[in-house]
């Protein structure tokens, strides 16, 4: 199995210097985009293509928590309850990515993404006041949250992905947490997520190094300002961007998945 040509490092680091700068603005790992974005600009293996970007986004969600972290925008019952039914669900999910045809699964998850992207912009843009209210931890549905980081942690390990865009969706709809709270919580979780995912498809033979580096040293810097302008940015603006770049990553997602 081919590894990564040196001719392939100039599109790597600007996957992921682009990559990073969307992960820190939008609270997400990248790797639902890195995937197809390696395998069509910079012709990598696609066995390499799908874990590959996992590393990366170990560094580049820590980068985009540190500017949050200042903001005090984490709610710890999420984070916490997220991470511990989360991780061990990623660790199963990635062992059965070996066995499983993902194929069906990404375009059920890039339909479930879009459609929840055209309904968060519809509700988006026909409310008025903007929620500014931060979650408290006492205020958290904890039945809810389990179930969800369940269904997330194993679908992040069976696609090789951190999760970020449905647990930050997730918290938005169905938590109803302001927007840049709910970025907040979702980086920090598409972290954690992201190293035991990292660590069983190394131990499966999915991750090229090389691609992995290369991502890391563009994606670090990046996302931190990626969410530095999130933080900045005002909350109408940054909740019809987010929106509607769900609805864009779930169309480019069916599209890439159909047409490979």
């Amino acid at each position: 199995m081919e590894f990564l040509q040196q001719s392939q490092y100039l599109p790597v680091l600007l996957i992921g210097l682009i990559v990073g700068y969307l992960s820190g603005l939008l609270g997400k790992g990248g790797s639902a985009i890195s995937t197809p974005a390696l395998q069509i600009f910079a012709g990598v293996n696609p066995f390499f293509a799908l874990a590959s970007p996992l590393p990366a986004s170990i560094t580049s969600t820590l980068s985009a928590t540190a500017v949050y972290s200042k903001e005090k925008l984490f709610n710890r019952r999420v984070i916490l309850l997220g991470a511990a039914f989360g991780v061990p669900a990623t660790i199963l999910g990635s062992w059965l990515s070996s066995y499983l045809p993902g194929k069906s699964l990404m375009i059920m998850t890039a339909l479930f993404i879009m459609i929840t992207g055209l309904s968060l912009l519809y509700s988006f843009l026909r409310k008025k006041p903007v929620n500014e209210t931060r979650l408290e931890s006492g205020e958290v549905p904890g039945g809810k949250l389990v179930a969800a980081a369940l269904f997330i942690g194993f679908l992040s390990g069976l696609l090789a992905n951190a999760g970020g865009i449905l647990f930050s969706s997730f918290f938005i709809k169905q938590l109803k947490m302001p927007i840049k709270q709910a970025l907040a919580c979702a980086v920090v979780l598409s972290a954690v997520l992201s190293i035991p995912g990292a660590i069983t498809h190394w131990c499966l033979g999915h991750i090229d190094w090389n691609i992995a580096l290369l991502l890391s040293l563009t994606a670090f810097p990046a996302s931190y300002l990626g969410a530095k302008t999130a933080v900045k940015m005002k909350t109408p603006v940054l909740e019809k961007l987010f929106a509607l770049t769900l609805v864009v990553f779930g169309v480019y997602d069916i599209f890439f998945t159909i047409w490979k």
